[in-house]
């Protein structure tokens, strides 16, 4: 029987002048090391736990925040306009990992990579990224990304 908690994870497909961002996993991670992604982590009690709730029994917003803390610290940019995109239940040794994958605008910054996290970036079109040993769905996020901004809102589906 499978338990009813997650572990819950954000990640950005991050915009700039009509390309996504994607990075690559340092070496040392315990999951697809070297393999190409988007920016993102965990939700962290820090991340609402120490901020004033908006209502008297709820933080809002808290994905956002997480998002904009783990796209800054991984990847050293701002981001804005976060929009929802997908969700995805993933299954490990360990637990599941319930993840959502947002689409947000470049806002500001360098890229400057957390060495601990990634160690090498590029700004690609979903075409440009097959090129990249992508983690498997990356890719299909991206053209999802890219539809997305062209007005169709169909949902996720398995690219070729």
């Amino acid at each position: 029987m499978i338990e009813n908690l997650y572990r819950v994870a954000i990640t950005a497909v991050v915009i700039k002048d009509g390309k996504f961002l994607i990075t690559r996993r340092s070496a040392n991670k315990k999951r697809w090391p070297l393999k190409w992604t988007v920016p993102g982590g965990n939700l962290e009690p820090a991340d609402y736990a120490t901020l004033p709730k908006d209502t008297v029994d709820a933080w809002y917003n808290a994905l956002e925040n997480t998002l904009t803390r783990e796209v800054m610290e991984e990847v050293g940019l701002s981001i804005k306009n976060v929009r929802y995109l997908t969700s995805i239940i993933a299954e490990y040794p360990d637990g599941h990992a319930l993840i959502i994958s947002c689409l947000a605008d470049y806002d500001s910054g360098e890229v400057k990579l957390q060495e601990s996290e990634t160690d090498q970036y590029a700004w690609v079109t979903a075409e440009e990224a097959k090129k990249y040993e992508l983690i498997d769905g990356i890719r299909d996020e991206l053209v999802l990304a890219e539809k997305y901004l062209k007005g169709d809102k169909s949902g996720w589906s398995r690219q070729n």
